[in-house]
């Protein structure tokens, strides 16, 4: 017996992709989860739980990988469903460096592709290999840093300004699917022990970040999957197309 609701997850080995996999599952959900590992702990979940899961491996910042990826998907994506969700979770702050230093084309080249290259491939696939009957949902986890300037920042707001535009494009086109870019505010993840390890000089506001963090500010990536799939889930999602998951209970 097939799911009727289809989720496929990027970045879903650690942090807030995981803590999304791991909800979906217990509600049953069918999940392609995309990542550069395999998690062996959602494994052991989709088993207790008697979900399905199916764990691709690939590392979206390389072009070729998240071409393969986003096709293979395309190609084994269940047809029968009756609601399928994308969300585009997958993404890095780095390279974390004021403009001067900004010198590493590679570095900025692979933060383009994940961060924006691979979900325009990943929703080209999707809105292919999904059946126009289906509900049919989009969810790009965006950042305030996108709409919001942030010194040091320069590469991880650049690429977020332009997921939130693609966005807008998407909705403007209207292909049947209702679509948001979603902040989803500061997260106790791998991500921001990173940003509490940068270089003042560079990052000017990682005292801010390590503020937040001493004084139990962050919460957790569990509680923020659980609302973003509240809020995915809503009658209203897609009504506001640049989103911020803090307007919502």
């Amino acid at each position: 017996m097939e799911a009727s609701t289809v989720a496929i997850v990027t970045g879903a080995s650690r942090g807030l992709g995981q803590a999304l996999v791991t909800s979906l599952l217990k509600s049953g959900t069918q999940v392609i989860s995309i990542a550069r590992n395999e998690n062996a702990e959602l494994a052991e979940q989709a088993s207790a739980c008697g979900a399905v899961l199916q764990q691709v491996r690939a590392d979206l910042s390389d072009p070729s990988a998240a071409q393969a990826c986003a096709d293979r998907i395309a190609a084994d994506l269940p047809r029968q469903a009756q609601r399928y969700l994308l969300i585009n979770n997958a993404g890095t702050v780095e390279p974390i460096s004021q403009a001067g230093d900004l010198a590493d084309a590679g570095a900025i080249a692979q933060a383009f592709n994940l961060n924006v290259t691979s979900v325009i491939v990943l929703i080209a696939s999707f809105l292919r290999a999904t059946p126009a009957a289906a509900d049919r949902r989009i969810l790009n986890i965006s950042s305030g840093a996108g709409r919001n300037p942030t010194p040091g920042w320069g590469v991880y707001c650049a690429t977020k300004a332009a997921l939130d535009h693609y966005t807008q494009v998407l909705n403007a086109e209207d292909h049947g699917v209702r679509v948001a870019s979603l902040a989803p505010g500061v997260i106790d993840t791998g991500m921001q022990a990173k940003i509490r390890s940068s270089d003042s000089s560079q990052f000017p506001s990682v005292e801010r970040f390590a503020q937040m963090h001493e004084q139990g500010q962050l919460p957790s990536p569990e509680a923020v999957a659980e609302k973003i799939l509240r809020y995915i889930a809503n009658d209203s999602f897609g009504t506001t197309v640049l989103d911020d998951i803090r307007n919502h209970a």
